[in-house]
């Protein structure tokens, strides 16, 4: 599994709510989980330009080193575990970032669930908020709920998350980044490489890489309130896999881009699983 742009594996798929994470889920259903935090990202080395004011040096982790970096994970764990193929996960950027390696690796991966992936925009895109890039951004995690919470409608805000959730996001959130308690306290640091390829890329009209290309079964799960990726994007990714062996597309009502973490989650969780445990060949294959 690998994450967006902005938040790291612990602060998307790993935490604790109603008493189980994302990976938790998964685990009991019987996988063994892992997380790729990209370089720059929670629990893996920064480059020593993220410890220097942001704009000192360009955008840094660029989504080929997004790419680079989850290929030498996926190559450990083949010979850690021994394996010929792995299923591979990944959400908004992390959807590029698996998407793009399956794209060059078939061969080593069996199933691939993209959840809200990047895809080509003629309108703006809200995690691009304009102006000059330095190498990374800091991400005020504390305060991000309006944000969040605008993507659904007025009257529908309150219930989608229930109580107490937010406040643990936030707490692993920030426990991702150890300089959020002192040299930038409350705040995480995020890259800024995607986002300018966002403006190379996905904004002018140029894919980073052929979802045809893709051979593999491959699972499209959206929210219904998602913003950052609307669901026209979707579709037009969606009706782009035409290589796949197979495809599904899950649409999750009442839930915005952070669908994995509010009331509905589990529905995601349960659609996973579902295609991962599912042993289908089309007829005539």
């Amino acid at each position: 599994m690998v994450h967006g742009a902005t938040y790291p594996i612990g602060s998307l798929y790993d935490v604790e709510l109603d008493g189980f994470t994302f990976l938790d889920y998964l685990a009991s259903h019987g996988y063994d989980v892992y997380g790729v935090d990209v370089r720059g990202y929670g629990g893996s080395t920064r480059p020593p330009e993220m410890d220097q004011p942001a704009d000192q040096n360009p955008p840094l982790v660029r989504t080929e080193t997004g790419v680079r970096d989850f290929g030498s994970a996926v190559d450990f764990v083949l010979k850690h575990r021994n394996l010929s193929k792995v299923n591979v996960l990944g959400m908004s950027w992390g959807g590029t970032v698996a998407g793009a390696y399956t794209s060059l690796n078939n061969n080593k991966v069996n199933k691939l669930t993209l959840i809200a992936p990047q895809w080509l925009s003629n309108n703006p895109i809200p995690i691009d908020t304009g102006g000059l890039l330095g190498s990374y951004r800091l991400v005020p995690a504390g305060t991000t709920k309006e944000r969040w919470l605008s993507a659904a409608p007025e009257g529908k805000r309150d219930s989608l998350l229930p109580d107490g959730w937010f406040e643990k996001w936030v707490e692993a959130t920030l426990a991702s980044d150890p300089n959020s308690k002192t040299v930038h306290p409350e705040h995480i640091r995020a890259t800024n490489g995607p986002i300018l390829d966002i403006r190379e890329y996905w904004t002018v009209g140029k894919a980073f890489y052929e979802p045809k290309d893709i051979t593999v079964p491959v699972l499209l799960i959206h929210a219904e309130w998602d913003i950052d990726v609307p669901l026209d994007l979707a579709q037009n990714f969606f009706t782009s896999l035409t290589g796949a062996s197979y495809r599904r597309w899950v649409e999750i009502g009442e839930g915005t881009h952070m669908v994995l973490l509010e009331k509905n989650r589990v529905q995601a969780f349960q659609a996973v699983q579902s295609f991962l445990d599912e042993n289908y060949t089309p007829a005539g294959q």
